[in-house]
């Protein structure tokens, strides 16, 4: 299915150049590498908090149970909950041939890694039938993944490149039971990428605090980067494997692929406190591979493509096509989107 997406990339970006989410594997194949392998295909391949790429602040949990969402009594403003971070803890990593693996905020839905090498490094998330293949630097930067695959056992692998395949340099496993199942989706790692500092953590906060509810943030945010972020078609034919996006450049650049567009609009949702997904997968009816969101409230469960702000009034969730007017034929009602995977 990968191969047939490609062939057809070419031509999709002539036809629908506004439309393209930048993320197919036509030209670049660019990150996030979301073509996930299977754990059989992949064997046979055979005391100081750190800043990390994703925020380096000091985890913090969002507070027990569901985020809030419902509107406060007297008509006050929204209040989001404290920010949660991510961080890598170098005194509690594990490992050896120059890798060391975090695993002290599992609970907190992320791992950490870092790791040295002269070759290119991968890094595997696997959980039963469920393998998250991922780039990582090779000079010892620290990495923040999410374990968007819920409760359970893990295996945690760093590969490194050996020819034309990957060698296992580490791995370890680990039992996840995660403080809640939004954890994931409330914090940064290296495709969400924020700081309690980040100008679209300080945009969204003015936004947020004009609104009644988490419903009015989402709709809030999602208005502010239709208007302020356009599609950068030029990046989309030049971007390049293991690219990984900044919400605060999407920003300052008024420009970005899907890619940055699910980006930026997780990281202003996430530290208002609202879980958002990043999502990757298809759209038809001319099976592009694409980027976009979910997010979550209590009144409306986890929503996906559209959701409905008001009374008889959708609008859509998909930024890229939204953001540059597109054919409403590639969103209709929703169930023309496959979710493949989650970040």
């Amino acid at each position: 299915m990968v191969g047939k997406t490609k062939r057809k990339a070419a031509a999709l970006l002539l036809i629908f150049p506004l439309l393209w989410g930048g993320c197919s594997t036509a030209q670049t194949d660019p990150v996030p590498d979301p073509v996930s392998q299977t754990r059989a295909e992949e064997d046979s391949q055979t005391g100081v908090e750190e800043s990390s790429r994703a925020g380096g602040q000091e985890s913090s949990p969002a507070g027990e149970g569901e985020p809030p969402s419902s509107p406060k009594e007297g008509g006050a403003s929204y209040t989001a909950p404290d920010f949660a971070g991510s961080a890598f803890h170098r005194e509690a990593a594990q490992g050896e041939n120059g890798v060391l693996l975090d695993l002290s905020a599992v609970a907190e839905g992320y791992v950490a890694v870092s790791a040295r090498s002269e070759a290119r490094l991968k890094f595997q998330v696997l959980k039963e039938d469920q393998t998250y293949t991922y780039d990582m630097a090779k000079t010892g930067e620290p990495s923040i993944f999410p374990l968007q695959c819920g409760n359970g056992d893990y295996l945690f692998r760093v590969m490194e490149q050996v020819g034309d395949k990957y060698g296992k340099l580490y791995e370890a496993t680990c039992r996840v039971e995660l403080q809640d199942e939004f954890q994931p989706f409330l914090r940064p790692s290296d495709y969400v990428n924020y700081t309690p500092d980040s100008h679209c953590v300080q945009e969204a906060a003015r936004l947020a605090e004009q609104q009644p509810d988490a419903m009015g943030v989402v709709q809030a945010v999602f208005g502010y980067i239709c208007d302020t972020v356009t599609y950068d078609k030029e990046k989309a034919a030049q971007v390049q494997s293991g690219y990984l996006p900044s919400p605060d450049e999407t920003l300052e650049t008024g420009k970005g692929i899907c890619f940055d567009y699910a980006s930026l609009a997780a990281a202003m949702l996430r530290s208002q406190g609202i879980p958002t997904k990043m999502v990757f997968g298809y759209v038809q009816p001319n099976d592009l591979y694409h980027a976009w969101n979910m997010f979550y409230t209590r009144e409306s469960g986890w929503v996906t493509v559209e959701y409905q702000a008001e009374s008889n009034t959708w609008n859509r969730l998909d930024l890229t096509f939204s953001a540059n007017g597109g054919d409403p034929q590639f969103i209709g009602d929703g169930k023309n989107y496959t979710n493949v995977y989650f970040y």
